[in-house]
C-alpha cells in the first residue's frame, strides 16, 4: 500500500509519499502560515505526487471517541471540529489538510491519526484529574497525551536499537520542539506523560507556559482581562516567548553564549522543569533503563540533551560529550558504563502515520507484518 501522509504542524505542512516498504519516494516540506498561498503550494505539492493508495492526515486531538486511526468521513470531520477548542493552535490545519486531501483526492481514503491515541493506555490513575465527576463524566476531562505519534515511533526505534524488544523495557521519550512532551513507556505502552486535557499542560514550551497554577488565569479574568486574550497569551506568548523574547532555542542558546542574562534564566526555567517532569515519568515507571531524545530540539541541541543528563545523573543516565556532539541520527549517546543507555532517534512521524492508515484499512495485513 503506497500511503501519502500529511503532517501539518505550527510552522511546517510536511507531506511524504512512502511506498509499501516504507520507503520515502517523494518529500516536500511546506512553511506554515502562508495564507492563500500556502493552499497553492499545498495543491502544488499534491499535484506532483503520483496518486497514493491511501492518505494518512496527523490530527492532533481525538477527544474521548478517536483512541485509534479511523477512516474518514463527513461525521467524523463534524467531530473533529467540535474538537477545535481543545487544540486551537493545531486542529484547524489538520482539518484544512484534510479538506484540501479529500478535495484533490476523492478517490482515495483518507485516514486520521491521531497524536492522542498512542496515551490511551494510560492507567486511570495517570488519566483522571481530581475534578467533580459530573464534569468529568459530561465534558471529558482527563489527560489523553499528545504527541503519540513521534513517541510511539521513537518507542519502536530505540528498541529496535537496544535489540531487545519492548518487553520488559522502562523508557523515557521526550519529545523536544516547539511543542514539547515526555512519555513514560512501560512494554511498549504509554503510561504517563506530561501533556494533559490540551497541550498546554507539562514542559516549557516554545511559546506555551506548560504547567501553571490554574489560579493565575481565572485570576486574570476576574481581575478583567479578557478570556480570549488570556487563551491567546497561554497560546502564542508564553513559555520561552514569555520568558526571552523568542521561542527559538537556537537564538536562545546564541544569546546566553553571549553572556544574556535573560536568555540565561529562561534556560534555567526550561531546564527546572525538564528534569522534574522527567524525575516524575520514571517515578512512574519505577525505575529507568533507557531515555531517548526526538524532535527539533530533542535532535539538534546537544547543550539540552547534556544537561538533562548531567541533572538525571543520580538516576544513572551519562552521556559520552564527544558522541553527544556529533550526533545526527538514530544513535546511542551512553557514556560507557552508564546504567541508563541513552538515544538520539530522528522522528519519524509520517512511519508512524503509514502505519496507522495500513492498520485502519487493512488490519489483518498490518498483524502479519
Amino acid at each position: 500500500m503506497r500511503v501519502l501522509t500529511v503532517n501539518p504542524g505550527s510552522s511546517s505542512l510536511k507531506v511524504s509519499l512512502l511506498d509499501h516498504d516504507d520507503t520515502v519516494l517523494r518529500r516536500v516540506d511546506l512553511a506554515a502560515g502562508a495564507g492563500a498561498r500556502e493552499g497553492e503550494l499545498f495543491e502544488a505539492a499534491l499535484d506532483r505526487m503520483p496518486v497514493p493508495d491511501a492518505v494518512g492526515v496527523r490530527v492532533v486531538h481525538g477527544g474521548r471517541d478517536f483512541r485509534a486511526p479511523v477512516v474518514v468521513d463527513e461525521e467524523v470531520v463534524k467531530r473533529l471540529y467540535d474538537l477545535i477548542e481543545l487544540a486551537p493552535l493545531h486542529q484547524p490545519l489538520s482539518l484544512y489538510a484534510i479538506g484540501e486531501v479529500r478535495r484533490a483526492l476523492p478517490d482515495v481514503p483518507a485516514v486520521a491519526c491521531f497524536d492522542t491515541a498512542f496515551h490511551a493506555t494510560l492507567p486511570e490513575a495517570a488519566a483522571t484529574y481530581a475534578l467533580p465527576v459530573e464534569w468529568r463524566e459530561r465534558y471529558g476531562l482527563r489527560r489523553y497525551g499528545f504527541h503519540g505519534l513521534s513517541h510511539a515511533y521513537a518507542a519502536r526505534r530505540t528498541a529496535q536499537l537496544l535489540g531487545t524488544g519492548a518487553i520488559g523495557l522502562r523508557l523515557v521519550v521526550c519529545h523536544l520542539g516547539s511543542g514539547a512532551s515526555l512519555a513514560a513507556i512501560a512494554d511498549g505502552r504509554s503510561i504517563d506523560t506530561t501533556m494533559g486535557f490540551t497541550p498546554l499542560e507539562g514542559l516549557v514550551m516554545g511559546t506555551r507556559a506548560g504547567s501553571i497554577d490554574p489560579g493565575i488565569p481565572l485570576w486574570l479574568i476576574r481581575t478583567g482581562v479578557p478570556s480570549g486574550e488570556v487563551a491567546d497569551a497561554m497560546e502564542h506568548r508564553s513559555g520561552l516567548r514569555g520568558l526571552a523574547g523568542t521561542g527559538d532555542m537556537r537564538e536562545i542558546q546564541a544569546r546566553v553564549d553571549q553572556g544574556d542574562d535573560v536568555a540565561l534564566a529562561a534556560l534555567d526555567v526550561y531546564h527546572h522543569r525538564l528534569r522534574a517532569c522527567a524525575a516524575a515519568m520514571t517515578a512512574s515507571l519505577g525505575g529507568l533503563d533507557a531515555l531517548a531524545f526526538t524532535g527539533g530540539v530533542g535532535e539538534h541541541d546537544a547543550a539540552v540533551r547534556a544537561r538533562l543528563a548531567a541533572d538525571l545523573a543520580f538516576l544513572g543516565v551519562t552521556v559520552d560529550p564527544e558522541r553527544n556532539r556529533a550526533a545526527r541520527t538514530d544513535t546511542e549517546i551512553t557514556r560507557a558504563g552508564a546504567a541508563v543507555r541513552t538515544f538520539v532517534i530522528t522522528a519519524r512521524e509520517d512511519l508512524e502515520i503509514a502505519h496507522g492508515v495500513r492498520a485502519a484499512l487493512d488490519p489483518e495485513r498490518e498483524e502479519r507484518s
